[in-house]
């Protein structure tokens, strides 16, 4: 299976932006963390690879933190990308797979609902945080997506998300691409890129090929020429650690740990973001408690 990887190329005189991602491997330990049926799992797959594209153009310790709230049966999906090209998330409701919609793929749009809110953090270190909410338009997730961007960023993008899966729940292949217009971008070049796009197969299918990432930029921008700017590997990976865990638990104070401890004898943390389980036994829970009562 080919490693997970996303590029950044230009096209049309370097005023179009084209970022292209394989995200098959990452969606797959994500699909195996939070055993998820089929359609939660093309719907958070989707959400990680658009996370991870939007993260593509940011820098240092900057990181997207992304909530998409519907009134369907999966209800939320949250997931936070870095620009380190790392990916971690889930979905409120794993257990969601509901019948094939009309088009006989997964229906996405059922599971998460069109009514609803998009929510997009950019965390830019030092308590710098800009917050950017729109309605859902399709519940899709790639529309979704673009629609964020030409609203709160201003710029005009195509989303394009897809993810595949097998009988036998596993993922077959997924990923996604973003293409923008940068300063210079001329109508007759959007409009170029839309017919281009309008005319190749969905990015879940070519991606199930042999093809290389920069062998598909051509077919998304109809033999256009591009150059890349650089290749960034990409990976499902979650902060959590059992030293954070055990800070967390501090923050309970003495008495809840100490009752903790009478009433069921340690405890047990689960990650949400990468479904980690971190057991704490008494005596764990009672070392806790000294250093609370020593600091």
């Amino acid at each position: 299976m080919k490693k997970d990887t996303l590029l950044t190329a230009i096209a049309y005189n370097k005023t179009v932006r084209i970022i292209i991602a394989r995200t098959t491997n990452l969606v797959f330990e994500a699909q195996q963390r939070h055993k998820t049926y089929p359609t939660a799992s093309a719907a958070l797959g989707r959400t990680l690879t658009g996370g991870l594209l939007l993260s593509s153009m940011l820098k240092g310790q900057e990181k997207y933190s992304i909530r998409l709230y519907g009134d369907g049966p999966l209800k939320e999906i949250f997931v936070d990308a870095t620009a380190q090209g790392t990916v971690r998330g889930y979905v409120h409701n794993p257990e969601v797979d509901i019948p094939l919609n009309g088009q006989g793929k997964l229906d996405v749009r059922g599971a998460l609902g069109s009514n609803g809110m998009m929510t997009v953090i950019k965390n830019l270190g030092l308590n710098q945080n800009f917050t950017g909410q729109v309605p859902l338009v399709s519940g899709e997730i790639a529309e979704d997506f673009t629609y964020y961007l030409s609203q709160s960023e201003q710029i005009p993008s195509s989303v394009g998300l897809g993810v595949l899966v097998n009988t036998d729940g596993t993922i077959a292949s997924a990923g996604g691409f973003l293409i923008q217009g940068m300063p210079g971008c001329t109508e007759q070049t959007l409009i170029s890129i839309e017919k281009s796009l309008s005319q190749a197969p969905p990015i879940s299918k070519i991606l199930q090929g042999d093809l290389e990432l920069d062998q598909i930029i051509p077919i998304l921008l109809g033999g256009e020429a591009f150059s890349i700017i650089h290749e960034n590997d990409i990976s499902f990976q979650c902060n959590c650690s059992r030293h954070r865990t055990e800070q967390t638990l501090m923050l309970l104070g003495k008495d809840e740990l100490i009752d903790m401890i009478d009433v069921q004898k340690g405890a047990e943390v689960n990650c949400n973001f990468c479904n980690e389980h971190y057991q704490f036994s008494a005596d764990d829970l009672n070392r806790l408690v000294q250093e609370l009562i020593t600091h």
